[in-house]
């Protein structure tokens, strides 16, 4: 009989959720409003240390508000990312906007400082005027290089989208991920280091950036006895009760960071450095939550595909490195600023099994399978 899946980032519930959706049951607050939303709201805000924050139903929701705060229309241009999941780019094509895509550098993996002030210049030079907006992503909770990102952006005067969706916990020379750019965006969809069951949320210190995000998440209804909408709005607030799951997971969010490292550490110690695998290593300053570990494989016999087989005949599950999107079917003909780093990184990268609930009793079943492919 196969044994029971190991998935690769499952859920882990900390104790105490049923007590808070409990109270919400109680209450009748079950609607995309009530006290848990509130405390939620305030709770991640004083964790990621930015004054305001709007819940939402998921991250991609949040990037797509924030590029209506932005005023991005039709035909402009918004630089993103490649190497990330398409949440990152797919609102700009919402908006009938064009993703220009900017490759990673090694270091971290995530958008390169030097190609984007590249792209900045000759989109300027090609269009006659500025991108409308930035979105850098903190891959596998890897901060990206913000000092270098956010001077370019004041430099050009174009807002930077902070897209922390795999990061929340991680710091970046002691600023909370998320806190860093104009916006930060978080998503709390199951496979995330914490979870509403889906979810995600927009922050800033602009007050009127997310009273305006909270107005068109609730259908951009005006303060009106009878439904009164000068405006398109969307139906993108997190309810009551999925906040409460995350008050409760809230609770234990500095547990599932030290958990994920040491996770990262433990495989690390058995398969770092050893058969041409090697691990993203953290900068002097920076700190990742190690959301999901992740390896490359530089082997002339073992490729990515060979490991990820093996663990799949013992009923595990691993995943390649995201497919850079300037390679995606529906993003063929985007500008694309870069050379091979990311497709580098698809090519030989793989996410390994970093569930925090069965913790490491599972890991030495993967390493040894893994160890196991190389002899």
């Amino acid at each position: 009989m196969q044994r029971e899946r190991i998935w690769l980032s499952p859920p882990h519930m900390g104790g105490e959720e049923l007590k808070y959706v409990q109270e919400a049951f109680d209450s009748n607050w079950i609607s995309p409003m009530g006290p848990h939303l509130n405390e939620f709201e305030n709770v991640l805000a004083k964790y990621v240390g930015v004054e305001h924050c709007a819940a939402l139903s998921s991250g991609t929701a949040a990037i797509h508000l924030a590029l209506i705060i932005f005023d991005v229309k039709r035909e402009d241009e918004v630089i993103c990312q490649s190497f990330t999941f398409s949440g990152s780019c797919n609102p700009i094509a919402y908006l009938g906007a064009k993703p220009v895509f900017v490759d990673s550098e090694e270091e971290t993996w995530n958008m390169d400082p030097d190609l984007l002030k590249t792209c900045i210049e000759d989109r300027i030079s090609k269009t006659g005027k500025k991108p409308k907006a930035i979105i850098v992503v903190h891959l596998y909770g890897m901060p990206a290089k913000m000092n270098e990102i956010m001077a370019i952006s004041k430099q050009y005067e174009i807002p930077v989208i902070e897209d922390a969706a795999e990061a929340l916990g991680s710091e970046y020379f002691s600023k909370k991920a998320g806190s860093i750019g104009d916006v930060g965006v978080f998503s709390f969809n199951g496979n995330k280091i914490i979870t509403t069951s889906g979810g995600g949320a927009l922050l800033s210190n602009n007050e009127e950036w997310i009273k305006k995000a909270r107005y068109l998440a609730t259908q951009a209804r005006e303060l009106l006895p009878h439904y009164e909408h000068k405006e398109i709005g969307y139906n993108y607030r997190l309810s009551n009760v999925c906040a409460a799951i995350g008050l409760g997971q809230m609770n234990v969010l500095q547990d599932r960071v030290s958990k994920k490292r040491e996770i990262f550490s433990y495989y690390h110690s058995r398969l770092g450095e050893v058969h041409g695998l090697t691990f993203l290593k953290e900068p002097k300053g920076f700190l990742s939550n190690r959301w999901l570990t992740t390896i490359l494989i530089q082997n002339d016999r073992i490729t990515r595909e060979t490991i990820r087989l093996a663990l799949e005949t013992e009923n595990i599950e691993s995943r390649p490195l995201w497919k850079p999107m300037h390679l995606q079917p529906v993003f063929a003909g985007c500008a694309f600023y870069g050379s091979w780093v990311s497709e580098k990184l698809f090519g030989q990268g793989l996410c390994l099994p970093s569930g925090t609930k069965a913790y490491l009793a599972e890991k030495d079943l993967i390493i040894n399978r893994i160890l196991n492919i190389f002899k």
